[in-house]
């Protein structure tokens, strides 16, 4: 895998069963990630550490997945100005609803892009992330463009089975 342009950032190992989607979508483009568990709440001076190390060694954008009050795309998006992508965590009471409103709902002024609960959420933040390189990236442009046409092709070859 190449140098990493995307950083994964999670609060919890247990968010890694949601979280590997966004990894998946980003290694199926060859995009290098950095993954990691860091918790906004329990390790801020690591988190500080880390975004800045991150940010210094070239990655483009950090995917901050969370749970429950999912503060973690908050802090991360406070200290830099590069693009957040928050991916609500489901939780074991509101199923992921308090996680979703904690990242949706960011003061103005610190923007956070958030996408969907769970798993299709991390997916889409990885693609995402792929869309936002690919802006001065030609071939990553048009692998993206490729992925899209398999998707309608899939779409258009399917036939539902006669009564």
């Amino acid at each position: 895998m190449s140098k990493p342009l995307v950083s994964i950032v999670m609060g919890s190992a247990n968010d890694w069963d949601v979280m590997q989607q966004a990894a998946q979508a980003l290694k199926d483009f060859g995009v290098g990630y950095d993954a990691r568990v860091i918790s906004a709440h329990r390790a801020p001076d690591l988190l500080f550490s880390y975004i800045k190390e991150m940010s210094d060694n070239g990655v483009q954008c950090f995917i901050a997945g969370a749970g429950a009050a999912a503060h973690l795309a908050g802090v991360i998006a406070s200290k830099t100005t590069l693009p957040v992508l928050g991916v609500p965590i489901p939780s074991k009471y509101l199923k992921g609803m308090d996680s979703l409103l904690s990242i949706v709902q960011m003061p103005k002024g610190i923007p956070v892009a958030t996408f969907a609960i769970g798993e299709a959420g991390a997916a889409n933040a990885g693609l995402f992330a792929v869309s936002m390189l690919a802006l001065n990236d030609a071939a990553l442009a048009d692998q993206l463009k490729a992925y899209r046409q398999k998707q309608a092709d899939q779409i258009a070859a399917t036939t539902l089975p006669t009564l």
